[in-house]
């Protein structure tokens, strides 16, 4: 049975470095995705994002692993886009008026079918509260500057600032949505071990 982990096939996206910002070309890509607002530290709809997320792209999992299909992949991690309607409320960090969306990149032969039939799986067991919001749909990012932070969330601000620094050395602009993707199990490990990569799209 052929094995895949996405975060040694994808390396160049999923373990930047710490030190040196790097631009990469992000192609586009399939995600499980669940859209809200506010903080993600007091809004319960974050939380019930994440509750519903992961049961479906475990069942997805094994779907493919008992499905004949001769492969089995570990679930990549968790990753989110942010933003707000004001911009600048989302630099001087307002989180209350933070939008987001959850999401999991899903490997090139899952269908929508099997999405389908993974949510009926995961309603007839679970049903969690935030299941009728998934959608399954591509997410095309393009060129993007990115940078690894270690450490909590709360202390992401410098490494930002050194990201955009690049982008601006380079001569290019930002241009949507922040995007960040969670490598450590945050239950796991201590906050100063928390790896997490700072994705920023450019032109």
């Amino acid at each position: 049975m052929k094995k895949i982990d996405y975060k040694k096939e994808l390396k160049h996206l999923y373990r930047p470095s710490a030190n040196i910002p790097a631009m990469v070309e992000v192609p586009e890509m399939n995600y499980l995705m669940i859209d809200g607002e506010g903080d993600p530290n007091l809004a319960q709809s974050y939380g019930d994002a994440i509750a519903a997320l992961y049961p479906v792209a475990y069942t997805l999992k094994f779907m493919v692993k008992r499905g004949g299909m001769e492969v089995d992949y570990g679930v990549p991690p968790l990753e989110a886009l942010w933003w707000a309607d004001d911009m600048s409320d989302f630099v001087k960090g307002n989180k209350s008026k933070w939008k987001w969306t959850a999401m999991i990149m899903q490997p090139e032969f899952i269908t929508q079918d099997m999405v389908k039939d993974a949510i009926q799986t995961v309603r007839a067991k679970k049903d969690p509260v935030s299941l009728p919001r998934l959608r399954f749909e591509s997410y095309p990012e393009g060129l993007c500057a990115q940078i690894l932070h270690i450490g909590p969330f709360s202390e992401e601000g410098p490494t930002i600032e050194k990201l955009h620094r690049f982008v601006e050395s380079e001569q290019h602009q930002l241009r949507g949505k922040h995007h960040e993707i969670y490598l450590t199990d945050i239950r796991r490990a201590a906050p100063k071990n928390w790896k997490t990569v700072i994705r920023q799209q450019i032109t």
